[in-house]
């Protein structure tokens, strides 16, 4: 076998990383500590996917991000620094946690290269407390992966976080990065052939159609006597299949089919994974330079041009779907003012996917390093565009309303590195997988003047671009 330049490096230099790992061991000795040593290595491509696929353990957590249109996907696997809590101080406790964490760790590598050094993964669910006592999710989870590989821009780095302490076997550090390497570099290339095999599926709807309707019906009527302005009423869908779900095939089937969503998945290590392609970013930032989408108000596409265009056009003039969409404006900068932040709306415009389109205004703001992003997820979860306005209204009357746990469906998950970068996508268009079992998670916005059969079909709409892509 050819060794690669990469990999020729990487013998050569690992006589630093040595020396590197021998040093933190003496101070670890010095001082009575552990550290963490963040290991960054540039590696020869490799398709994140392919590398989640063949080296996850069943008992490991992970996650997974891609987003095609900017030519990134991430892959983090098992985990060196786990919180995972519950309650109304989850945020501030990440928070915590990620700060106590950040003071521990030492880089080595070039940390300049996009996704290098340590990045913190995190899920949480859309209630502080779940009432479903068996649901397979806290309502928070943070971690440091022990392994993360990404791609950005066909750029490739690997990124190992380890625990040092004065007892570690610095040498055996060494022997299993050369052996993980070597075992990446072996895994050829899967081309993503669709191959779509016809999956035998039972389908149970969670809440009938009257049922979903009457929900309307009376979310019409609230809103109509003016306690609510807005409410997002999700429903779900229970799937069987013969054999257990593919997670890897579906994931590969929903960033074919979705190239401009983000594409995620993430699991408990119990064998649950929660996985969706989702067309909503809560916030990016990079330097200091915060991003948000105000996405609400939507329409099928055509299946014609003409008709598509028409559909357009309708979702562009109705008041309907502008009162929704400005709805979600008005709540996200009132909240990023509230921060200290200075919002500046960009210009609305459509957010066209395969089967739907929306209104959408993405919204910039910059960000002081005082303000920790975690605190603007806080002030953001839930926007009206999965909750409702008022918010609060809206989400206890979720609770009444819907029959399931919502769980990581329309939450945060995203991840943060230590320069306070970050990319928080909103987990709607998803699906809980359990084996042969898999329940879907879809939503739509009611605002005066909703018509309860179309919201009922908008849902089912949103439904089948996930059932299309399950494997």
């Amino acid at each position: 076998m050819t060794v690669s330049p990469c990999r020729n490096n990487f013998f050569v230099k690992h006589k630093d990383l040595y020396q590197f790992l021998l040093s933190v061991q003496k101070s670890c000795l010095k001082n009575d500590c552990k550290q963490i040593v963040s290991i960054s290595l540039d590696i020869d491509w490799v398709d994140p996917l392919v590398v989640l696929d063949q080296l996850t353990q069943a008992n490991e957590i992970n996650f997974y991000f891609e987003n095609k249109g900017k030519e990134e996907a991430i892959a983090a696997i098992d985990a060196v620094a786990k919180l995972q809590v519950d309650g109304q101080e989850r945020f501030m406790q990440a928070e915590d946690f990620i700060k106590s964490c950040l003071k521990n760790i030492v880089n080595f590598g070039n940390i300049n290269q996009p996704f290098a050094g340590s990045h913190f993964f995190c899920y949480f669910s859309f209630f502080d407390q779940n009432s479903q006592v068996n649901y397979p999710f806290p309502s928070a989870t943070i971690f440091l992966p022990r392994w993360q590989i990404a791609v950005k821009n066909q750029h490739c780095t690997l990124v190992n976080n380890i625990i040092v302490n004065a007892r570690v076997d610095v040498q055996k550090i060494i022997q299993n990065l050369q052996n993980k390497l070597k075992l990446i570099d072996s895994l050829e290339y899967h081309s993503s052939k669709l191959d779509y095999f016809p999956v035998k599926y039972r389908k149970k709807p969670v809440t009938n159609s009257a049922q979903f309707k009457r929900s309307v019906v009376s979310a019409l009527e609230k809103i109509n006597s003016s306690r609510l302005s807005k409410i997002v009423l999700a429903d779900a869908l229970d799937v069987k299949s013969k054999n257990h779900f593919n997670l890897y095939k579906s994931l590969d089937n929903l960033r074919q089919i979705h190239p401009n969503c983000y594409i995620f998945s993430t699991s408990n290590g119990k064998g649950q994974n929660f996985i969706g392609a989702s067309p909503e970013r809560l916030i990016s930032i990079h330097n200091q330079q915060l991003i948000t989408d105000a996405l609400a108000g939507s329409a099928p596409r055509g299946k014609t041009p003409a008709e598509d265009a028409a559909n357009a056009n309708h979702l562009l003039n109705s008041e309907k779907e502008r009162h929704e969409h400005l709805l979600v404006i008005d709540f996200i900068t009132q909240r990023l003012s509230q921060l200290g932040l200075l919002p500046r709306i960009l210009a609305p415009r459509l957010r066209q996917l395969s089967n739907i389109q929306h209104l959408w205004t993405p919204i910039s703001a910059v960000v002081p390093t005082n303000v920790h992003p975690l605190k603007i997820v806080s002030q953001l979860h839930p926007t009206p565009a999965v909750a409702g306005a008022a918010r609060d209204v809206a989400c206890a009357e979720i609770r009444r309303y819907e029959s399931f746990e919502r769980g990581l469906y329309a939450a945060p998950l995203g991840w943060i590195d230590s320069q306070g970068n970050c990319e928080f996508i909103v987990g709607i268009r998803s699906a809980l997988i359990d084996g042969d079992r898999a329940r879907l998670y879809a939503g739509a916005g009611i605002v005066a003047g909703s018509d309860p059969e179309k919201e009922f079909a908008e849902v089912q709409l949103k439904l089948q671009a996930l059932l299309k892509a399950l494997v």
